[in-house]
């Protein structure tokens, strides 16, 4: 199966018009709508020539050439591009979840860097960079006018050096300044936790660690929970994760699903188009699944969500996904590095494309940002009840054991609440796995 690497680019919005003067062509040249591509790659070869002897400063040949063939890839759409070299080495090694950098995946809008989500646990999540933050400067030099891949090298550079980042997060509030320590990144793709009876599998990239940590992290859960008749269902967090492998998109919906096509790509010509289906198989035995979504959310998470919706296997909870629908091949070009380009479009499994529109929420939850709490004041709420008074009688209506349950469902409730002011979002989803439990007797 061939593997595709999401990645992001975009066009360039820049213009400064001076003093021009006008140098008169040796020969006329009309506009000729027959022209063939032959000529216009003589024009081509010609405009180079007099870049190369007329400009007002001398030129590399080879980083003209290089942004001549940025431009051509980047008039396409926002994920075509070149990769030089190093940047294909340093992608190469990004899919196998460790690099060095700030912990942020970065498309282009509009010629302005936009933050498509932070990852988990890096220097930019505990920075408080959020999705959909515009870069418009790094360390003061603007980026606006950059492609893609000149933007994230300057944000590249020595582990444990600093970078200061200008954030524009509210068109109509003033830009802020964040200061980042560069850090090796250690991705673990997929971690697995339970809270209460409910399971928590929180995917955070599709790299090649992806299905395996999911998939051990669920076995050791529920060999915890002693037996899959213990647990109540499965939330599947894909919040803020920016896509990367499809193989691993399809890997991943398909421990879900016992049947049924997963994902349908499309490209211009039918040899271009693939689809693939789940084979049996349900790591959850049938057990309910809430997936939680945002704006975050792009392209392989996009794959799952929309899987999983259509085939109703799972409650998609949160905002809008980010919709990114396309698919990019990485074609190596010998030793001169690659280019990344857009070779289909892909669909889930009712036919409906992602692209431009991204995955609704079956439940729209928005996320509400924690409140600092106030020890003092959560102890001044306390309320006292009847068992706290000196001298008060005990129960004798329970037994030892019914007394142990309910303080073990009192602690549940307890860690519950804490969850609702922590992650409104994940505590919903939770509360709706149980909800799905009672009404179905389970």
């Amino acid at each position: 199966m061939k593997k595709y690497w999401m990645a992001a680019a975009g066009g360039i919005m820049a213009g400064l018009i001076t003093s021009t003067q006008f140098a008169l062509p040796t020969i006329a040249q009309e506009a000729d709508p027959a022209s063939t591509t032959y000529e216009q790659l003589d024009l081509f070869g010609d405009i180079f020539e007099r870049i190369r002897v007329a400009y007002v400063d001398e030129v590399d040949d080879k980083e003209l050439i290089r942004a001549a063939i940025n431009g051509m890839l980047i008039s396409l759409d926002p994920h075509s591009s070149y990769l030089p070299p190093q940047s294909f080495e340093d992608m190469q090694f990004d899919t196998r979840g460790e690099f060095g950098g700030l912990g942020i995946e970065v498309t282009q809008e509009e010629g302005w860097v936009k933050v498509v989500s932070p990852m988990d646990g890096t220097p930019a999540d505990e920075a408080g960079i959020q999705a959909g933050d515009f870069i418009s400067h790094v360390d003061g030099e603007p980026t606006l006018g950059l492609t893609l891949n000149e933007a994230v090298d300057l944000m590249r550079g020595p582990v444990g050096s600093d970078i200061t980042l200008t954030i524009v997060r509210d068109l109509d509030q003033e830009s802020f300044e964040v200061v980042i320590t560069r850090a090796i990144i250690k991705l673990t793709a997929a971690t697995v936790r339970t809270e209460g009876d409910t399971i928590v599998v929180r995917v955070t990239t599709f790299n090649e660690q992806s299905y395996p940590n999911m998939v051990e992290g669920i076995e050791r859960e529920v060999e915890a929970a002693g037996g899959i008749e213990n647990v109540a269902g499965f939330v599947l967090d894909l919040r803020n994760n920016p896509g990367g492998l499809l193989s691993e998109a399809i890997s991943i919906s398909d421990a879900f699903l016992n049947e049924g096509e997963i994902v349908s790509t499309r490209g211009r010509n039918d040899r271009d188009s693939s689809r693939y289906s789940a084979s049996e198989g349900d790591v959850t035995e049938g057990k309910p699944i809430a997936v939680l979504i945002n704006g975050g959310s792009a392209s392989a998470s996009e794959i799952v969500a929309g899987a999983l919706q259509d085939h109703r296997r799972a409650v998609i909870v949160g905002t809008k996904s980010f919709g990114k629908g396309s698919v990019q091949t990485i074609m190596p070009m010998q030793t001169n590095g690659a280019i990344r380009l857009t070779t289909a479009r892909y669909y889930t499994p009712s036919g409906r494309s992602i692209q431009a529109l991204g995955v609704e929420p079956d439940i729209i939850v928005e996320f509400v940002r924690p409140e600092p709490v106030d020890p003092d004041a959560e102890e001044a709420r306390a309320r006292r009840s009847e068992a706290d008074l000196r001298g008060a009688i005990s129960n004798d209506s329970l037994t030892e054991d019914e007394r142990k349950q309910i303080e073990e469902e009192r602690a549940e409730m307890e860690a519950a609440a804490k969850l609702k002011g922590q992650d409104n979002q994940l505590a919903y989803a939770i509360d709706l796995i149980t909800g799905i439990n009672v009404l179905g007797g389970q």
